[in-house]
């Protein structure tokens, strides 16, 4: 059994690790954004020639292909967290276990070793934020392109 002094600094420990992981992947999507407003604005532009339904399509598909990017490259980061720290007793599981805890999915077939069980819901959580700022960006970049292709009923 922990005493409190004990169990305060493994717990410290985990979170300040955490959180470090938690911030690169927070950078990487706040960089990521802002390259993604520019290129769904000039993916409209390069895409004009072609009808106004499939230019949506285009500039739609492009930008949630960056997002999917972006969600692997964080991945990867807590991946490259778990397998630094030994979170995970086979380093071979790290990414997929990171994977499943940045998505939420918890299966639960690969454990972390004890002294690290608390980055796995700190995963979760960061999973579960960028996913939620990435949809509202899929909803402002269809938004902002929808008023910016005019869509006339022809177009259908």
């Amino acid at each position: 059994m922990l005493s409190t002094p004990h169990l305060i600094g493994f717990l410290q420990g985990q979170l300040f690790i955490g959180i470090l992981a938690s911030l690169a992947a927070i950078a990487v999507h706040a960089l990521i954004m802002a390259a993604l407003s520019w290129s769904a604005h000039r993916a409209a532009v390069i895409t004009q020639a072609a009808g106004a339904r499939l230019q949506l399509v285009l500039v739609m598909m492009a930008t949630v292909s960056i997002l999917m990017a972006a969600h692997l490259i964080e991945i990867v980061i807590w991946a490259v967290t778990y397998a630094l720290v030994g979170a995970v007793a086979e380093q071979v599981d790290a990414f997929y276990f990171a994977f499943v805890n940045y998505t939420t999915l918890g299966y639960g077939d690969v454990l972390p070793i004890p002294r690290w069980r608390i980055l796995g819901p700190m995963a979760a959580m960061n999973g579960i934020l960028l996913f939620g700022w990435s949809t509202a960006v899929i909803y402002d970049v269809l938004r902002t392109i929808a008023q910016v292709i005019p869509m006339k009923a022809e177009d259908g």
